[in-house]
């Protein structure tokens, strides 16, 4: 009788769950259906971050290129490389192109695998440019390294925290790294509450609404990239596994 009641239970949570996510409309979404990547939603940031940011912030051991990629039966596959001992891969992002303040973010993909390995499906707030990072604030929506494999990490980087990802979950997934998952946070003007494949793993809501503890009030752009090493995917790298893909079959975002 008790696991009967748990079955319904669960069958009541996650039928809430999907009407609250049908109340809302999608309002943008890149299905990848195009022959190419659609320059009207996404750029390209290339080389190393030097010299601005050099290994991006993170001692990472690619180079960012615009040829990293390609559009497969669909999904967009960005490809990790290695030639000529060079590590090279693909970040985009929307930035001045697609952002917004709330909602349901939300992508499918397939995960590359193997030590090295660090790919990421994230999201800033537009005032970088202005107020710099961590004060800006990050939304980590999807983060995976290959030297931790079963692992999904869902964390919140902020001024609080300086710039720490003390808001954080990791949460454990049996062969997370087969077929396609898909990954979101639902935002909110009162938490950001994190899902994979709908179920929900970790939530954050803050103590005080100051900028320093909840940059969350302002539109945010996404970026999508597969990173190589660096303080977190790092620091050694099996050259054996390369190349490897990150699989995204779309991203949608809902309010």
């Amino acid at each position: 009788m008790l696991q009967k009641a748990l079955f319904f239970l669960l069958l009541i949570f996650f039928t809430i769950l999907q009407a609250q996510k049908n109340k809302r409309k999608l309002v943008w979404s890149d299905e990848f259906d195009k022959p190419t990547l659609d320059l009207n939603y996404w750029s390209y940031k290339t080389g190393d971050g030097c010299p601005e940011l050099c290994g991006w912030g993170n001692n990472e051991r690619q180079i960012y290129t615009d040829s990293n990629h390609l559009i497969r039966n669909g999904n967009l596959v960005i490809q990790a490389r290695l030639e000529h001992k060079i590590y090279t891969s693909t970040r985009i992002t929307t930035k001045g192109k697609i952002e917004y303040q709330h909602g349901r973010f939300e992508v499918r993909a397939k995960l590359p695998a193997g030590q090295g390995v660090w790919p990421a499906f994230w999201m800033l707030g537009n005032t970088i440019s202005e107020v710099g990072w961590p004060l800006c604030g990050e939304i980590d929506v999807l983060e995976y390294v290959g030297k931790k494999p079963e692992e999904i990490f869902t964390s919140l980087h902020t001024q609080a925290s300086h710039g720490n990802t003390i808001n954080t979950k990791i949460t454990e997934i049996s062969n997370i790294e087969e077929g396609f998952h898909t990954y979101a946070a639902d935002w909110t003007q009162y938490q950001i509450k994190f899902f994979v494949d709908e179920k929900s793993v970790y939530t954050f809501i803050p103590r005080d609404k100051s900028k320093e503890e909840w940059p969350f009030d302002q539109p945010f752009y996404l970026l999508l990239n597969l990173a190589i090493g660096g303080n977190f995917g790092g620091p050694e790298v099996d050259d054996m596994i390369f190349p490897q893909e990150f699989i995204i079959d779309y991203v949608r975002i809902y309010q």
